[in-house]
């Protein structure tokens, strides 16, 4: 029989952290090695695990920091570990800004369990689950958006979007270009004007479309 995967749970919600324990810490594929309330919480218990997690179930709408906030720290700390994403929300935009966040799959939070459990053990096995529901919405984002317009963007704007695209914050950009953050956030909503999309994930979703 092959070792158990040390899995994390994140969800702040008592019943529902409870039903993914009792239901996946039975299961003989799975170790519990750590459950948390939120982000804080996680890194803080992460030190006292029996075993470094190799997946990451982790709810999006956490309070304090959120899901996706917090994945790029969890893959700091575990570069080995995979994350899987559960959400009530299925928009594109939220979805691009988790993938590029590095997220290894997307699913809706009433995701049966057994279903639940096939889809952590394809994120071991190098799959990428995401939901029907919000795949299509996916689908539909890439059908809708207009032609991109990158060659009407400054050189500025350009590398503004580029280091939006690397992750960068917009902190981070302003000390980088030794510009003020109102002016990234002025430059990034000419991006936007220009086209024609309202979000940072709208703008992460060109750059996966282009690079498809």
């Amino acid at each position: 029989m092959s070792p158990r995967l040390p899995l994390a749970i994140t969800e702040d919600q008592t019943p529902i952290r409870d039903r993914l324990h009792h239901y996946l810490c039975a299961q003989l594929e799975f170790d519990c090695v750590l459950t948390a309330g939120s982000m804080e919480d996680f890194f803080q218990r992460l030190p006292t695990a029996s075993a470094p997690p190799v997946l990451v179930l982790c709810n999006i709408g956490l309070p304090g920091r959120s899901g996706i906030e917090g994945l790029p720290l969890v893959l700091e700390r575990l570069p080995e570990a995979q994350v899987l994403l559960l959400s009530m929300f299925t928009d594109a935009a939220r979805v691009f800004e988790a993938i590029y966040a590095g997220a290894a799959g997307y699913l809706v939070q009433n995701t049966p369990l057994p279903d639940l459990k096939s889809h952590l053990l394809a994120v071991a096995a190098g799959g990428s689950p995401i939901s029907p529901a919000v795949a299509r919405h996916v689908l539909q984002a890439f059908r809708l958006r207009p032609p991109v317009a990158e060659n009407r963007l400054t050189p500025r704007e350009q590398e503004i979007v580029t280091a939006v695209e690397q992750g960068l914050s917009y902190k981070l950009i302003a000390d980088a270009f030794g510009i003020t953050l109102d002016t990234v956030k002025n430059h990034l909503r000419a991006v936007y004007r220009k086209l024609h999309i309202n979000s940072k994930g709208e703008l992460l979703a060109l750059a996966l479309k282009r690079r498809g």
